[in-house]
């Protein structure tokens, strides 16, 4: 089995990706209080980078940070569990409850994710959720679309967007790889 990788972006390309990124966040704030919610497990890493980049834009701006553990797919698409599965803290709901909420996550694969975290978060009673996605492949088999998009990759069926996120990998990158027969 061969399989054949391209890197799309290293970190010196994504680093306006990522303030092009804090810039569209910025533009659907107002006075409400904001919750960035990264899906672990790149999602979380991500949505710090994404905070950091707004504190540098807009300093005054005062976001709070939350992770929730959602699982459906292995890192190489393989699926895991039927049900897309979510885990959050048991105090989640009283950070979240009538805030403005950012859903930030490294790929847009099918949507599966992202609805699974939109219906969880509805319990909350939210002013409104955005989704935010480092990468949309624009292949969703749910009405799921991002708000805030760092890139759009249009890519065959069968090939996979890895983004690379510290701390879980070395170099802060997109690749797209095609798994081989």
């Amino acid at each position: 089995m061969s399989t054949d990788r391209f890197r799309l972006y290293d970190a010196a390309a994504l680093a306006p990706v990522i303030a092009q990124m804090a810039r569209q966040v910025l533009a659907v704030l107002d006075e409400t209080p904001t919750v960035l919610v990264g899906v672990l497990r790149r999602g979380a890493p991500l949505a710090d980078r994404l905070q950091q980049a707004i504190h540098a834009i807009a300093p005054e701006r005062k976001l709070t940070r939350l992770d929730l553990s959602v699982k459906r797919y292995a890192d190489d698409l393989t699926l895991l569990h039927p049900d897309t599965r979510l885990e959050a803290p048991a105090d989640a709901g009283e950070s979240l409850r009538g805030r403005r909420i950012i859903v930030i996550d490294d790929v847009l694969y099918q949507g599966y994710s992202l609805f699974r975290v939109c219906d969880w978060l509805s319990q909350f009673d939210p002013i409104q959720v955005h989704a935010a996605v480092l990468v949309d492949r624009q292949r969703g088999r749910l009405p799921i679309r991002a708000d805030i998009v760092g890139v759009t990759v249009k890519i065959a069926p069968a090939d996979v967007i890895e983004c690379n996120v510290p701390p879980y990998e070395t170099d802060f990158a997109i690749d797209v790889w095609r798994p081989g027969a």
